[in-house]
C-alpha cells in the first residue's frame, strides 16, 4: 500500500506519512496559509506539482523534483481575447479569457515524458510538453462552436475538472466539463467529439435533457486496468460505461442518495467503485447527518453503505470532486471533506480511521506511489 498521502487544502499543502504501525501523521507542510487547489505527483519522473489560487493576485503553479525545493513554473494562461469579441456561456454570462482556477492536473502517457494536461476555469484545456515550463491552449476544443452551449455549474463559468488519458493509447484523452458534457479526442487534441447515449440531465428542458453537451458530469474516472470502463458522478445520478463512453447506463435505486461530487474506481476491477453521497442542490450535506461512503462491486447493480469509523450524527462534511482517492493496490482509500476531516481505509472502505478533524477545507487528496 502507499505510505504517503498529499492533501491540498484552503490553507496549505500537507504531506502525511504512514509508519510501521500503520499510523498516519503529518510530516510536512508547504505553502502554509495559501490556497492550494490541486496537487499531482507524476510517477513517471517523481515530480510534484502544486497549483495555488491567490484570488485577486491570480493562479500560480509550483513544482519540485523528488523532495527538493519548490520552484515556480509557468501557469496556463489564455491568449489575448480578440478585440471586440464578446464571449458568453449558455446563460448569457460573460466569459473572460483569463485563468480563474487550475481545476485538473494529470500526466500524459508513459510514452510522453514531460507532458501534462491541465483543466481550468473558464473551460480551457491546456497541455505542457516540458514539465510545466510552458503551456498551450488546446484551441480545437476551445474554439468549438458547441462551447457556446456550456454553462457554469457550481461556479459562474464552465470548467474542466476531470482528464483521463487512455493508458493503451495516449492520443485518446477524455475531458469532463461542468456544465458541458464529456469530450473525447483520439488524435492527441486535434479533433474533439461529444457524442454518446444514455446520460440524462434532469435540470434541462425535455428537448435538451439527453443532449450530451448539456450534461453536468461532476467527476469522471476510468479504470486503469480496463480503460473502456468509465464512471461518472453526475449532478443527478451515477452513470457507468463499459465501451469507452459511447453509451452510459444510469444506476438505479442508489441509497442514501445518488447525488455527490466524488468517485473513485478500483485500478483493476472495473466493477468496483466508491462514491460519497449528499443531499442534492440547496443543502449539500450528508443525508440525515450521517457521513458515509457507498460502494458497488457489481458495476452499479447494487450498492453498499459503508459507515464503520465515520461520524453517524451531526456530520456536515461535503466531499469535493478530487477528495476521494484509491491507491494503486485498490485496497487503500482516503477521503477528505470541506470541514477539514480526513479519513483513510485499509480495506476498500469496510472500515475507516480519522487522521484529522481540523485541517483546512480539503480540495484534493492524492496517494503517492
Amino acid at each position: 500500500m502507499s505510505n504517503r498521502l498529499l492533501v491540498a487544502t484552503r490553507k496549505g499543502l500537507f504531506t502525511l506519512d504512514r509508519d510501521n504501525s500503520n499510523l498516519w501523521s503529518i510530516s510536512k507542510t508547504d505553502f502554509a496559509g495559501d490556497n492550494v487547489s490541486m496537487v499531482l505527483t507524476d510517477a513517471r519522473d517523481n515530480r510534484t506539482y502544486a497549483a495555488l489560487d491567490h484570488g485577486h493576485f491570480g493562479v500560480k503553479l509550483h513544482r519540485r523534483q523528488g523532495t527538493g525545493a519548490w520552484e515556480e513554473c509557468a501557469a496556463p494562461a489564455y491568449p489575448p481575447q480578440p478585440e471586440g469579441q464578446t464571449d458568453t456561456d449558455a446563460m448569457g454570462r460573460t466569459i473572460a479569457w483569463n485563468t480563474v482556477k487550475l481545476w485538473a492536473l494529470e500526466p500524459g502517457g508513459a510514452d510522453q515524458p514531460g507532458l501534462l494536461w491541465c483543466g481550468t476555469l473558464p473551460g480551457g484545456l491546456f497541455r505542457s510538453r516540458d514539465n510545466g515550463t510552458s503551456w498551450e491552449l488546446i484551441r480545437p476544443l476551445w474554439d468549438t462552436p458547441k462551447r457556446k452551449e456550456w454553462m457554469g455549474g457550481g461556479y459562474d463559468v464552465p470548467g474542466i475538472h476531470s482528464i483521463c488519458v487512455d493508458p493503451r493509447d495516449s492520443r485518446v484523452v477524455r475531458a469532463a466539463v461542468s456544465v458541458g458534457g464529456i469530450w473525447t479526442t483520439r488524435d492527441g487534441g486535434e479533433t474533439w467529439s461529444c457524442n454518446y447515449e444514455g446520460m440524462r440531465a434532469a435540470y434541462m428542458p425535455p428537448e435538451k435533457m439527453y443532449d450530451p453537451n448539456s450534461q453536468d458530469a461532476h467527476r469522471l474516472v476510468q479504470c486503469a486496468g480496463a480503460p473502456d470502463a468509465l464512471w461518472v458522478q453526475h449532478h443527478n445520478g451515477i452513470f457507468h460505461s463499459t465501451d469507452g463512453g459511447s453509451r452510459w447506463r444510469e444506476c438505479k435505486d442508489v441509497k442514501p442518495s445518488d447525488f455527490g461530487f466524488a468517485v473513485a474506481v478500483h485500478p483493476r476491477n472495473a466493477k468496483t467503485a466508491w462514491f460519497v453521497p449528499a443531499i442534492k442542490d440547496e443543502h449539500r450535506i450528508p443525508v440525515g447527518g450521517k457521513f458515509v461512503v457507498t460502494r458497488t462491486r457489481d458495476g452499479g447493480e447494487t450498492f453498499e453503505t459503508l459507515s464503520r469509523g465515520l461520524p453517524q450524527q451531526h456530520a456536515y462534511d461535503l466531499v469535493y470532486r478530487h477528495c476521494l482517492e484509491v491507491d494503486g493496490t485498490g485496497e487503500q482509500l482516503a477521503v477528505g471533506s470541506t470541514t477539514g476531516s480526513l479519513w483513510v481505509s485499509p480495506d476498500q472502505g469496510d472500515s475507516w480511521t480519522a487522521i484529522s478533524y481540523h485541517l483546512p477545507p480539503i480540495h484534493c487528496v492524492r496517494f503517492v506511489a
